[in-house]
């Protein structure tokens, strides 16, 4: 029975050396709504290479059902998203076990059963303990604690504009690479629209250069990934982050894998357990658990929920992905980097892009598929847990237990935008009130009645209690033109 392998199923663990493997170009998945052109072509780039690594052709059409209706029965390893599984049920296939994760969904069903809540620091420890990942023994992790995160949460140096890292591996584009640009741009002259600017591919698109890659950050920034895991540099735009995700979410790499080298390396006195225990955590515990979650909480879960009564649209500047005509130079600058190269650290995606949408009570479902569309390591898997959940606490914390709102007082201490902003984040009424701090104000008097029974949320609302310029403050962000 022939093989057919999904966009982001392209690492050899899919295909268990099948002889007849299909691989589709669905148009309407660049089409139908617009997505990152960088993503696109990354998109594209990564199905060609795999068909001749395989010496399979590419099977182009607009729709997956219209390229695969005349194909007869396939098999295929668990689809990713809600809307492939239904795809898979409806056309007859042949659905093997989900593959490219560490736990089966199997694993989290009997985790999860009985537990009254999801925890995912809890989740992590099993994980940990069970695979015996840094650990020493049954109950014993290595270090002498799960987790280090405490130890990874300095600020960005100050004085310095990076962190003084070679530049992180990039691919050699090649003939592949070339037809894809000239096709995208045919696209784009028939009318076919895209976020963001187009520039030269980033990320791993073959199994070789994602080894590549890997290797690359292992040897050069793991080191250093976990004391300024969190912090913000304007002209150092990856830090010590991996750029792993997309070959990941590619299918490209085993997370497993990403695991194994990190560890090795701190067996090998070549990287710090903080920083090593913080990758393994963004792998086998976050990485999972918003892939189980995106499971377990059921394919309504975007649209059912929106415990702050978030519905105000985005701005165009997100469309955009262009922060020429934001004030803010934190949100600028993430804007800007978004739109030249689709990609950010985690930071830059909670606490600036996330956090400001939060304050502003943008719809959740809309913010979620920005988010899938205007990164290049976006999934319909990745995006719910992580926007619905932990960005927006739109699910009243079934993700996150409180809202993951900060003023501007947080940006200063962790990035280096402030000293060159036109606002001030000690302000929060005026002309030059940070929109951040400004509106950490604004956003608890909005949600006050949706959070007060939600204990971490006491002492921001006690807070709120005291604010003697809280109604002009409140009124200064209703009204806010520029920000």
């Amino acid at each position: 029975m022939a093989r057919m392998l999904f966009g982001d199923q392209l690492g050899p663990h899919f295909t268990d050396d099948a002889e007849d493997v299909v691989l589709v170009e669905a148009a309407d998945e660049l089409t139908r709504r617009p997505i990152h052109r960088q993503r696109a072509h990354l998109f594209l780039s990564a199905i060609r290479h795999r068909a001749a690594e395989l010496d399979v052709p590419v099977h182009r059409a607009e729709s997956f059902r219209e390229a695969l209706q005349d194909k007869g029965p396939l098999e295929a390893v668990g689809p990713t998203s809600w809307a492939a599984r239904e795809l898979a049920d409806e056309l007859g296939w042949s659905v093997l076990p989900s593959r490219g994760f560490v736990t089966s969904e199997q694993d989290f069903a009997g985790w999860v059963d009985g537990r009254r809540r999801l925890v995912m620091q809890d989740f992590y420890r099993e994980v940990r303990a069970r695979e015996g990942i840094l650990m020493k023994g049954p109950d014993d992790p290595a270090g002498g604690r799960w987790n280090f995160d405490h130890d990874n949460r300095e600020p960005a140096p100050k004085g310095h504009s990076t962190l003084g890292l070679p530049a992180p591996w990039q691919p050699q584009e090649d003939e592949i690479d070339e037809q894809v640009r000239a096709d995208l741009d045919t696209m784009a002259a028939d009318g076919v629209e895209f976020l963001g600017r187009d520039g030269p591919r980033a990320f791993a698109a073959t199994r070789t250069e994602a080894l590549e890659a890997l290797q690359d950050f292992v040897a050069h920034r793991l080191p250093a990934f976990g004391p300024h895991e969190d912090a913000v540099l304007t002209e150092d735009p990856t830090m010590a982050h991996s750029l792993l995700s997309v070959p990941m979410n590619l299918g490209l790499l085993h997370p497993r894998e990403v695991v194994e080298a990190v560890v090795t390396a701190h067996e090998r006195d070549e990287a710090p357990i903080a920083s090593v225990e913080g990758m393994v955590r963004q792998v086998i515990g976050w990485r999972e658990w918003v892939w189980h979650l995106y499971w377990h909480l059921g394919p309504d879960y975007t649209t059912s929920n929106n415990h702050l009564d978030a519905h105000e649209p985005l701005p165009a500047a997100y469309w955009a992905l262009d922060g020429e005509d934001v004030e803010a130079a934190c949100l600028s600058h993430a804007l800007g980097r978004l739109g030249e190269g689709g990609w950010l650290h985690h930071i830059q995606r909670l606490m600036v892009l996330g956090n400001f949408s939060l304050q502003r009570g943008h719809d959740p479902v809309e913010l979620t598929r920005w988010f899938t569309d205007a990164f290049v390591d976006g999934t319909e898997w990745v995006m719910p847990a992580n926007v619905v959940g932990m960005s927006q606490h739109a699910d009243g914390g079934i993700v996150a237990t409180k809202p993951y709102a900060a003023g501007g007082a947080y940006l200063n201490r962790m990035t280096d935008h402030c000293g060159s902003c036109a606002f001030n984040p000690r302000v929060r009424l005026g002309e030059d009130a940070c929109p951040f701090t400004a509106g950490y104000w604004a956003f608890l008097d909005r949600v006050e009645s949706r959070i007060r029974a939600n204990h971490r949320m006491k002492q921001p609302l006690a807070g709120l209690a005291r604010l003697a310029d809280r109604e002009d403050v409140v009124e200064q962000e209703r009204n806010r033109e520029h920000w």
